[in-house]
């Protein structure tokens, strides 16, 4: 099963994009989804399938405005 992931969303990939980073956000949900690398800003568009494979975790946007709030 397909983990739902929205617009705003971060992902960390299990390999590292050549600049070192392993965090991404979401930044478009079709077909396709768009993800910008949170080091170095590269885009990049994977399919939900190669997306749900390679990623390692998920963090909700939901959950991270709410860890920011309650700091």
């Amino acid at each position: 099963m397909l983990t739902e992931v929205q617009v705003g969303d971060k992902v960390r990939l299990r390999k590292a994009h050549p600049c070192g980073g392993y965090d991404w956000e979401v930044v478009r949900l079709g077909a396709d989804i768009g993800l910008v690398c949170l080091t170095c800003g590269h885009k990049v568009f994977l399919s939900r399938r190669d997306l749900q494979r390679r990623m390692k975790e998920h963090f909700p946007k939901d959950a991270i405005e709410d860890d920011k709030s309650g700091q």
